[in-house]
């Protein structure tokens, strides 16, 4: 579902740069007011939107981090309590909101590293984790290579947000209300395993920062961190977020395709939720469907899809009221259609709600099948109708 973008060779850019361009009398070339709208926006977007998410991101994750190596010290220590656990699950919720609300702008660095895959895969492979925790040599090779090992060697199932998530939380949770954590009898083994994936997640989670701000663009100790992973992407010389806010060339010629690439990413995650993360155990036939359940054992799945939808409204319209934004523009155009997805962003918002945690329960109720469709359908549909608009 992932487009990518290639490189023009810089003979061919005159003629992607007549798009957004007209001429005055005297033969000079100037901005259209359409390019001249949506540059403004691609500029909050990435500035105002994404790289704040981003940040905001990696932040979480190596307080996630920090607070697991503490986890592991208490361990090793004989003084490792119910609280411990708590501020690490405390963490993992804040960076779950963070990775979710990202969603939204998965094209780019994400899919081009495979950043969404390594770190929110699921539904955990349960029995290759029993495996590796019972492979002494294997487990030896993790404690002495943390995440250079895990992220190297272990498949994504044994990776990411739902490798730490199990390892905090009570694994057969059923009340929303009182969401138990994880019972203090881990094995230094499992101490070992939650410490290298969530120092991973950490490592993984700054490089998304710095692939769109650009490596001088983040703190001199996220610097060291990717600098230690020997992490180190093309895009972190100027940062994806460039390509966006100077549509002149490279990446996008314009800001017309600039913008048609913010609401594809839109329409792309609304089609997860919608007909995937909802509809695909909604609609189960098979036990791999029914399992299919993101977020099962912190009962965050609710949370998660809705999440998701802000992701798309702040895509859209922006984070802060006031922003320069797609919707702004669209409204010049089309006012109706930009009131309609507006709409639809926000009913797509009230009907998950409504559906009881634990999903794994609710799945196949009448709220779940009424997401799947003002979700999947109804909500892809409008955004489609505006991605078109942008081409008018």
């Amino acid at each position: 579902m992932k487009k990518t973008k290639l490189f023009f060779a810089v003979g061919l850019l005159g003629l992607a740069l007549a798009g957004c361009q007209t001429t005055t009398g005297g033969g000079q070339d100037v901005e259209s007011p359409k390019e001249t709208a949506l540059k403004a926006a691609m500029e909050a977007y990435v500035d105002g939107t994404v790289v704040p998410t981003y940040r905001a991101l990696a932040d979480a994750t190596t307080a996630l981090y920090a607070q697991c190596e503490v986890m592991m010290n208490h361990f090793d220590a004989g003084t490792l309590t119910e609280a411990d656990v708590k501020a690490a699950a405390d963490e993992w919720e804040k960076a779950r909101k963070y990775w979710e609300l990202s969603e939204a702008f998965l094209f780019g660095p994400a899919a081009n590293h495979n950043i969404d895959p390594h770190i929110d895969s699921w539904p955990l492979d349960k029995d290759g984790m029993d495996a590796m925790l019972g492979n002494a040599a294997q487990m030896a090779l993790i404690e002495e290579q943390g995440a250079d090992y895990v992220g190297d060697k272990l498949g994504y199932g044994l990776l990411g947000f739902h490798a730490v998530e199990y390892m905090l939380y009570a694994s057969d949770n059923a009340d929303k209300s009182n969401v138990r954590l994880h019972a203090l009898n881990y094995t230094r083994a499992e101490m070992v395993y939650l410490v290298a994936v969530a120092e991973d997640l950490r490592n993984q989670t700054v490089a998304l920062e710095a692939s769109w701000a650009g490596i001088d663009n983040i703190s001199a100790e996220k610097q060291t961190i990717l600098e230690e992973a020997e992490i180190d992407y093309n895009d972190f010389t100027k940062g994806y977020g460039s390509y966006m806010k100077v549509a002149t060339g490279g990446v996008y010629a314009t800001y017309q395709e600039a913008a048609e690439e913010l609401m594809q990413g839109c329409i792309d995650i609304a089609d997860e939720v919608g007909n995937t993360k909802i509809g695909r155990p909604a609609n189960a036939t098979s036990d791999e469907d029914r399992n299919y359940i993101e977020s099962p054992y912190s009962l965050n799945s609710i949370e998660d899809f809705q999440d998701n939808i802000r992701s798309i409204r702040n895509a859209y319209c922006g984070s802060q009221a006031g922003d320069a934004s797609v919707s702004a523009y669209i409204a010049t155009i089309d006012k109706d259609l930009d009131d309609r997805c507006r709409a639809a962003i926000e009913e797509a918002l009230q009907v998950i709600a409504v559906i009881p945690e634990p999903f794994a329960v609710s799945a196949k109720s009448g709220e779940a099948q009424n997401a799947v469709k003002v979700v999947g359908t109804d909500l892809v549909d409008v955004l489609t109708e505006v991605n078109a608009a942008l081409s008018r």
